[in-house]
Order: structure tokens, then sequence, then C-alpha cells
């Protein structure tokens, strides 16, 4: 019995620095929670000292948040020579306990408790309180549906003197963020960083930065980006924008709250994208980068309106997981809109989607080699290849550029585009700019032309990128038929092609057919993406104008 009023019963939970005990509060009748502080058992006097002024700290702090979200503190007790904490008991599991037994929270459910957190979290900012230590095991999802936050126990008080020696940190390591790691003063948006690795352990069962040991974990946090989501669907956006290192490129909180809405309800975050950083290539200063895990995908010449790059992993904005032939401003089909993504070693990389939309172009020779959401090509000579009057593709060729007078038609004219790719389009196509993203279309994109480029491909093969692809869209695509997909050699390099015929449901519903060639434009790369899209009623006309395109089709002097 403590202080002569509450009886403890079983234990709640246990760590580090305590343990929390189930009780009975003898003077209101009710459960409450008491949290006892173990550490402080055995320790030096001096630390003793510092442990006891962290608990009374933590119940001032949570004292000065009046949420429904926040585990209400309702007494502080001395006994046995140290505090107890009496708190709100929460009947439910801790959001750590459920995510390992179930393995994963489904992303919506994620969403919904992300926007929990991040209440209580922006009424513990509004008054002056940082957490600091948000994690999975601090909050609690009762069985009423209920989400609250807890254990203030290393919350930063504004005016108040930190109480911490220096150079030590506080906190769940593989939960701070980068500045608090490298020493720099938390704010609220390292509270938000907290929360996003919060919920990537949520949907992906396990913490984004943990390594074997505190060192090299610490070292993830401040040079690693996490391996992209894979079962995030749109929620993998908001996780990667508020995991941005620098806090500066976060989100705010309204920011994030917005797009957790977004995510609960199953829509693509796309306002996540403002959160990628800008990076330059450093063999041309025309195509600049934006980079969330060590790679980048052009971005268009410096003020210019050319495209920028997809966030890594989880959930890039649509326009870079739709499939090649659907509109990539608009969310892709089916309820997994989580971005394709590959692997190399322990790096994840998203590359940026330059469109040129050509609706009916059919031969888009790949401008940088994208991952998109789906790709498309076809072997040469399949369904839906070159018209009667073209000139066909020899079987695992592609069509050789031919001479300047050649190789416009009537009715055509030379583009040289500010991303520094050039190719010929018929007279009306225009460029647009969607989400940075570069179209060459007639009719805002029912017909288009898109162009795409990685730098580093992930794949020894073209070919292998499609297959890749292809596992992922099949199941996203309704309707989803292949037309042909094969090896082939382009400009001289290995390349692949593919087709594919899908039913679109968004922007332009119907039958709709896309063609894609990649190839490497030298040893492991680049890799050049060229893709057409165009509805399937007229496909004859619309493949003629591929082959068109991609006999025009010219890289980028600085990868060709």
């Amino acid at each position: 019995m403590l202080a002569g009023r509450y009886r403890l019963g079983d234990v709640l939970g246990r760590g580090g620095m305590g343990k929390v005990w189930r009780a009975h509060d003898e003077v209101l009748h009710r459960t409450v929670a008491v949290k006892e502080l173990t550490a402080g058992l055995y320790v030096a006097e001096a630390d003793r000292l510092v442990l006891h002024a962290r608990t009374q700290k933590e119940a001032r702090a949570a004292a000065r948040i009046t949420h429904p979200g926040v585990v209400t503190v309702h007494d502080v007790i001395e006994y046995d020579n140290r505090p107890w904490i009496v708190m709100q008991y929460v009947d439910g599991p801790s959001l750590a306990d459920e995510a390992k037994e179930k393995g994963d929270i489904a992303p919506r459910e994620a969403a919904r408790i992300g926007l929990h957190v991040l209440s209580a979290l922006r009424a513990a900012h509004g008054a002056g309180v940082l957490h600091r230590d948000v994690k999975p095991g601090n909050v609690l999802l009762a069985r009423d549906g209920q989400v609250l936050l807890t254990d203030f126990g290393i919350a930063a008080i504004e005016g108040d003197s930190t109480i911490t020696r220096t150079g030590e940190l506080v906190g769940s390591i593989d939960y701070l963020a980068p500045e608090r790691v490298r020493g720099g003063d938390p704010g609220p948006a390292s509270d938000l960083w907290s929360l996003g690795a919060t919920l990537y352990t949520a949907v992906e069962g396990t913490s984004p930065f943990r390594r074997t040991s505190p060192i090299s974990t610490m070292q993830a946090v401040v040079t690693e980006e996490p391996p992209a989501p894979v079962n995030a669907g749109p929620l993998g956006a908001v996780i990667t924008a508020l995991l941005r290192k620098d806090p500066a490129e976060r989100p705010t909180a309204a920011q994030t709250e917005q797009m957790l809405l977004d995510a609960m309800e199953g829509r693509e975050p796309r306002a996540a994208q403002a959160h990628v950083p800008t990076q330059r290539f450093p063999e041309d200063a025309r195509y600049g980068y934006r980079d969330g895990s060590g790679s980048g995908t052009p971005a268009g010449p410096p003020g210019s309106d050319g495209a920028t790059a997809r966030l890594p992993g989880a959930a890039t904005s649509a326009a870079a997981t739709a499939p090649a032939g659907q509109d990539r401003t608009a969310p892709a089909p089916g309820p997994a809109s989580a971005p394709v993504t590959r692997r190399a070693g322990s790096r994840w990389r998203t590359v940026l989607v330059v469109v040129v939309a050509a609706a009916v172009l059919g031969g888009a020779a790949g401008l940088l080699a994208m991952k998109y959401g789906e790709g498309s090509g076809s072997p040469a000579g399949g369904r839906g290849g070159p018209a009667a009057g073209s000139t066909p593709s020899a079987p695992g060729t592609t069509p050789e550029p031919t001479s300047p007078a050649s190789e416009i038609p009537d009715g055509w004219h030379r583009v040289d585009d500010p991303a520094g790719f050039s190719l010929v389009v018929p007279e009306g196509w225009e460029r647009q700019v969607n989400e940075g993203q570069i179209d060459y279309t007639p009719d805002n994109g029912a017909h288009r032309i898109r162009i795409s480029v990685d730098p580093d491909p992930d794949f020894d093969h073209p070919y292998l990128h499609m297959e890749n692809m292809e596992e992922q869209l099949s199941t996203r695509l309704p309707g989803y038929q292949r037309v042909g997909m094969e090896k082939n050699t382009f400009r001289d390099r290995p390349g692949a092609l593919w087709e594919f015929t899908w039913n679109e449901t968004k922007d332009h519903p119907g039958p709709r057919h896309g063609i894609d060639q990649m190839y490497y434009g030298g040893t492991g790369g680049p890799e050049y993406a060229l893709y057409l899209t165009a509805p399937q009623e007229g496909w004859e006309a619309s493949r003629e104008k591929f082959d068109i395109m991609l006999r025009s089709w010219r890289a980028p002097k600085a990868q060709q």
C-alpha cells in the first residue's frame, strides 16, 4: 500500500528506468497505473537526485497539458526513498505490443493512431512541452478506441533547466531525431520525427533505424535513410516526409495532420512531396536531383519547371507510382498505393519521373530510367505493333536514329526539352508540368509520352527491372494483361520492351494500352525509360507515334 491509499496489483510493464503497476485507489475506488522508478535503487546519491528531479518534471510536464490524448497524472508520492507517479489507467496494449503481436498495423489504422498522437503532441507543444521520447511503447491503445500518449519522463518544459548532463542522450536511441543525436537543441520537429519513426514501426513491424549496437543505431539515424516501407500504402509518403534529416524540411504539425487525414481516408497525401530536398547531379548542373536515400532524379535546369523526384520508398505520390500508362497525378488504382521500389545493397531509391506526355505516341525512347508504379513495353512485332505503312522493328532490336532531315515527319516538330533531352512530337502536343512531371500531350494526358532516368540503376539488366515492376503492378491495375515483354538492344545498348493493357478507373477511364522501352546508356547506367500510353481504341496509330518518337530520341548529352 503506497501512501496509505494505492494498493499495488500486477506489473503492467517494465523498462530500463522502472516498471508500471496496476493499482487500486482505495479512496476514489478506481483503477490507476503507478510508475515505479526502480533505477533509483541502484545508482549513486547524485544520480538518484537527478532521477527524482526527472520524475517531478514528468509530473509537471503532463500536468501542464489538458488533452484527452495525454495520460493524466493524478499524484506524485514519495515512498521507499524514491518518487512514484500515479496516473490514469488505460485498458489496452501499447502500440509496440500491438505491432509485435500482429506483425504490422493496417496503414489506415496507423494513420488514425498517428492523428491522435499528433493531436496530443500539438497540445503539448502549445503548452511549451516537448515530449522527447515518442515511440511505440509510449502510445497506448485503449480497447474503446482511444489513443493516448504517455511517459513525459524526459520532457523538456520551456523555461525549465534541462535535467541532463553534458553529452547525455536520453530517450530510445532509434526514435531520436538526428539533431538530438548530434547534440542539437530539440524542437517540435524532433517530436514529429519520432512520430514518423513510430508510424514506420507500426506498419512494418520493425524499427527503421535499429541496428546491432547503440553506436551503429545512432549512425543510422544521422546518416542513413530507412528501408522503404512496403506495407504503408498512402501513409508511406507521410512517414518519408517526417523522417527528413533536416528539421526545417519536415512538415509542420498542421501539414502533417492534413496528410494523415488523407492517408486515413485512403487518399495519396500529395503535399508530402514538398518535403523532399533538392540536390545537384554532379555530372551536369542542368539536372537537379531530389534525394532521400542516396540517389535522385532529374529536376530540370535551375529556374525551369523541370521534373522533380519522387519520395523514396514508402508511398511516393501517385505520379511516381501509377503505371506508365496511367495519369501519374492521380492515385494508383486499388488499395496498394505504395510506390514500387528497388533494393541495391541496403539502399533504396526512387527515380524521378520526367513525363513527356505523348498520349498516342507509340515509341517513347526512355529518357531517364524511372521507377514508375508501372511500366509498359512490348516485344516488337507483337500485338499492337507498328501500323501498316510504318517501318517495323526487327525482333530484338529498336529503331536506329535517322538523319535530321528524315526523322521529322510532316506534322511533327523537334523539341529540345529544358531537362536536356530532345525528341519529336506531333504539332499541337504541349508541354505540361504536373506535380513536377513533364508531359507532352494534346488532351490533358489522355494521350501522353513520359520519360524518366535512373542515374544509378539497381538491376543488372532493364528486363529484370521490368519483371520486378510487373510483379508489383499486376495486382494493382484492374484487368492487367501483359501483351509482351522481352530483352532487346536499343542504340547498341542492353534494353527491354514491355507492353500491357488494363482498365483505367480514374482520370481517363476505360481500356488503356501502354508501352515502355528501357535501356542502359552505359555500363551499369544510367537507365532510361521511354513510355507512351493511350486509350486502347486507336492504339495502332498511337503505336506508330511511339516508333517515330523512339527513332528521334536524343538523351541528354551528359548522359549519352
